[in-house]
């Protein structure tokens, strides 16, 4: 253990294949923090600041850091646990415990699952989300998509994370058309719809296009961590005069997870770090749908969502990607009701005022 942290170190845990574990465990730990040869390494910071090894298996080993390392925000937390050693072939990191200082220095969720079930006056039952799509349909067109969706009583309507500044509907037209629609539909229906716009912009206008949208009527806002930044994620969830729920999509991230052999496990990556980078919602493949997620991975996420960790809130899990109606059920018994249903496509082949209020009924049963 790193002296004098003791249980509050940042503890690694990495899997190894095709490599003596013990060469890796040394190599990392020197590589993530001082990246310095280690016999020219001072003995106080070879002590207090090179990762400590702390277990080793014949396929696992698991590396303890001051949490002094990880100054600097959520970046070098990420630069600490997965910089360098990201380039290293054959090295995946399976676990990661946080201590309750850095858990506070992140601060998490503003909002979670007891936020938004406040928010939505939601007690007991599963949230609903659906995406407006596809790309190229019209400002107005979308607009309509969500006023039925509106009346039908989802709680979240977002842009697909796709939709940008594309010339069919700029992002522009979509938050000052679509805000003001979901809303004064859902007023009008008695539901407690909010619209959420992607954050699909450049670096520089993030902030300010957040409180745009919310001027506008937004009640959310889709993030994507991958291609946004986890800081960016984490900058919108500390910013108490926007003070409205993230949704956070892993577009971008995939690569990171699917080799089982490298890359970050699931739960850790769309689970943990989504957490302490703010997120109230992460949206990630349920299995079965159009991506290669497994049951066990899926249950990571899930469980990863809602462990304890330090004092923060759990965050709803949102299982998407080619789910339909027929699956809400398996998907409830699955997650539990602390789940954000999320269905898009599927809810347009046939009648969409139909299909939305079918949905709503059989979630609304839980």
């Amino acid at each position: 253990m790193v002296q004098g942290v003791g249980t509050q170190a940042i503890e690694v845990t990495y899997r190894v294949s095709g490599a003596d574990p013990a060469t890796v465990a040394e190599a990392i730990r020197v590589e993530q923090t001082v990246e310095f040869p280690l016999d020219l390494t001072p003995e106080w910071i070879a002590r207090e600041v090179v990762g400590s090894v702390t277990d080793i298996t014949e396929d696992e080993v698991t590396i303890a850091f001051d949490p002094r390392t990880a100054s600097g925000g959520i970046g070098q937390l990420l630069n600490l646990i997965w910089g360098n050693v990201s380039l290293f072939p054959g090295v995946r990191l399976t676990r990661f415990d946080v201590p309750d200082v850095l858990a506070h220095e992140l601060g998490g969720p503003r909002f979670g699952v007891p936020g938004l079930r406040d928010l939505f006056q939601a007690s007991t039952r599963p949230l609903l989300i659906t995406a407006l799509k596809p790309m190229g349909t019209s400002a107005g067109d979308l607009a309509r998509m969500g006023r039925i969706l509106a009346r039908a009583g989802f709680d979240i309507v977002k842009d697909d994370h796709g939709l940008a500044d594309q010339p069919w509907a700029t992002w522009m037209r979509r938050v000052t058309t679509l805000g003001p629609a979901i809303a004064e539909a859902a007023g009008a229906a008695g539901t407690r719809t909010v619209y959420a716009p992607s954050l699909n912009v450049p670096a520089d206008r993030i902030r300010e296009a957040a409180h745009l949208a919310k001027d506008h009527g937004a009640g959310a806002l889709l993030v994507m961590p991958g291609v946004n930044g986890f800081d960016a994620l984490r900058t919108l969830a500390d910013d108490g005069e926007l003070n409205l729920p993230l949704l956070a999509h892993p577009s971008f991230l995939g690569s990171h997870v699917v080799n089982p052999d490298q890359g970050i496990d699931h739960g850790v990556l769309l689970g943990t770090l989504a957490r302490l980078a703010g997120a109230d919602v992460t949206i990630f493949p349920h299995p079965g749908g159009r991506f290669s997620f497994t049951e066990s991975e899926c249950a990571r996420i899930r469980d990863c969502c809602s462990a304890e960790l330090s004092d923060l809130s759990p965050i709803w899990p949102s299982p998407a990607g080619g789910m339909t109606t027929d699956r809400i059920d398996e998907i409830i018994e699955f997650y539990g009701n602390d789940v954000a249903i999320l269905i898009g496509g599927a809810l347009h082949r046939g009648d969409l005022s139909v299909n939305a209020e079918q949905m709503v009924t059989i979630a609304h049963r839980h």
